[in-house]
C-alpha cells in the first residue's frame, strides 16, 4: 500500500474528503518525525512504539576495490510492534 492507497482507506475508514485525510496523514507522520528527532519515542498502544537508535561508528570495505573506509555513526529510526499487532498477522 502507497501512500495515496492509504490516504484513500482513511478517508473511507472516517467519512472525510481525500484532502483533509492527506492532512491528517502528514500531520501523524510529522509528529512522529519531530518526536523522534527530539529523541523521544512514540507508543501507540495496540499498534507498536517508534524509537530512535544509535548505531556505533565502524570500518568497512569498498565492495569495488577492498579498500577500507570508515562508516560515520548514525541515528536510526526503529519500529517494534506491539503485541495486539503481532496478534492481528498470526
Amino acid at each position: 500500500m502507497n501512500k495515496a492507497e492509504l490516504i484513500d482507506v482513511i478517508s473511507i475508514a472516517t467519512d472525510l474528503p481525500k484532502v483533509t485525510a492527506a492532512r491528517a496523514l502528514d500531520a501523524f507522520t510529522a509528529s512522529i518525525t519531530t518526536a523522534l528527532q527530539r529523541g523521544n519515542g512514540v507508543s501507540l498502544v495496540g499498534f507498536g512504539t517508534f524509537t530512535v537508535k544509535a548505531r556505533a561508528a565502524r570500518e568497512g570495505r569498498n565492495p569495488q576495490t577492498g579498500a577500507a573506509i570508515q562508516i560515520a555513526a548514525a541515528k536510526l529510526p526503529s519500529f517494534k510492534p506491539d503485541k495486539g499487532l503481532k496478534d492481528a498477522l498470526n
